[in-house]
């Protein structure tokens, strides 16, 4: 595969861009693998690419039931960040945002990173002081925080209402100013075609029909193209988890399924150069290098593998939106969309060898999965190859939750559709 470079660009303008090879192989399943990973979204590809890169494991297969960018790596809103609380879960994300910063780079593929900044806003003093609790916590752990006061705040987000009478009046807020977005399908398309250069096969359009067994032990898969016996195979399919290990005979994991709807709007000149969270209710919003407002909010409340959404919420997203910022109240929504979540009973993800043998799996994400891609893939892939977590995962493992070992960042309780 040709390495993208400004020569590369001039070559092929020379004959107006006809020469161009695909970014990877269509590749056919071959009948048996070292690795079989399921799922072809942003964690699966990724973990493919580090198990060939990391850990010379090339003899790969990662199997996608559409096409490469049609699940939740294609249906989210671009949010990068590691501004979290506790000990266990801000090395892991912070690790994560390390890798974002050098990941075009190393993939050799633009996945138009940006380090814009992400606010979390206060709206009461109570709320500046949890604020303030976890900027602590982030700075112990080597990340970098800033809290704002109103002033502070009004200077960076100059278009948001923070004035005295304000509906939901901001007294300061959590700046993470290396956070910021990056473009979701570059970041599936990338990792694609960096595994394929590894020599990895990625085989779209083959959805597995169930797992062979041998005993306890996994060692293939049954798909709509056939049988494909590995030594190992790795789950990483989001929302669809719960039918998927269900084929493999575990009926019950602690995650639920719920849809969590994003919305886009017209494009604008602009307006918005930072990523800003919403502290009355549950809204984040950004502008993406199209002109369009990005945003999102709650789940919409109720069980379901749809990829659809419902009214209420697209309400009360756009009034969160409006009562933030009343200068974008005539601008036109353009689309919105349905993700399925598979959300944990305590808000964080599962990244574990088992639950059976041969069998890895990953998932539980939650709001956290796409700013979690190059770490999650990292350490999967190690916890694969060497069938033990990294210090990095190993305090998300599945037997937390029989154990009581909880890792409730926003104290919520064993209740997934709050987290």
């Amino acid at each position: 595969m040709a390495k993208y470079s400004i020569f590369s660009l001039v070559l092929n303008s020379l004959t107006r861009h006809r020469h161009w090879r695909p970014a990877w192989r269509k590749a056919e399943p071959r009948p048996e693998y070292d690795v079989v990973v399921v799922g072809g979204g942003g964690h699966g590809l990724a973990t493919a690419y580090y198990l060939a890169k990391e850990h010379g494991i090339t003899d790969v297969a990662v199997l996608e039931k559409g096409w490469i960018g049609s699940g939740n790596v294609g249906r989210n809103t671009t949010l990068v960040r590691s501004n979290y609380m506790l000990d266990q879960t801000v090395p892991f994300y912070e690790s994560s945002l390390k890798r974002w910063e050098g990941l075009s780079h190393e993939l050799n593929y633009n996945v138009m990173f940006s380090s814009r900044g992400v606010l979390n806003l206060a709206h009461a003093p109570s709320q500046l002081d949890v604020f303030t609790r976890r900027a602590n916590s982030m700075m112990l752990n080597g990340v970098d925080a800033e809290m704002l006061d109103t002033d502070g705040v009004t200077r960076l987000v100059p278009n948001l209402d923070t004035s005295p009478g304000a509906r939901f009046p901001v007294v300061g807020g959590l700046l993470q100013r290396r956070g910021g977005t990056a473009r979701h399908d570059a970041v599936a398309w990338g990792y694609a075609r960096a595994a394929d250069r590894q020599g990895v096969d990625i085989v779209e359009n083959c959805e597995i029909e169930g797992f062979l067994r041998e005993g306890d032990r996994i060692t293939g898969v049954v798909t709509r193209r056939g049988e494909i016996r590995a030594r190992k195979v790795a789950v990483a399919v989001a929302g669809s988890t719960s039918q998927v290990m269900a084929l493999a005979g575990i009926e019950k994991l602690p995650i639920e399924s719920h849809v969590l709807q994003a919305f886009v709007s017209e494009g604008l000149k602009p307006a918005l150069d930072t990523v800003v969270t919403f502290g009355a209710g549950h809204l984040y919003i950004s502008q993406s290098d199209k002109g369009g407002l990005v945003f999102g909010g709650d789940l919409d409340g109720y069980n379901s593998y749809a990829q659809r959404g419902n009214l209420p919420v697209v309400e009360d997203v756009v009034s969160a939106a409006v009562a933030m910022f009343p200068c974008f109240s005539r601008v036109r929504l353009l689309r919105h969309w349905g993700g399925l979540m598979d959300m944990s009973m305590d808000g964080q993800p599962i990244i574990t060898k088992g639950p059976l043998d041969g069998l890895y799996l990953n998932c539980g994400w939650c709001y956290e999965g796409f700013k979690a891609t190059p770490a999650s893939g990292w350490t999967f892939a190690w916890t694969i190859a060497r069938d033990e977590p990294h210090a990095l995962n190993a305090p998300f493992r599945l037997d937390r939750f029989r154990n009581g070992y909880a890792l409730d960042e926003k104290g919520r309780g064993p209740y997934p559709g709050h987290h």
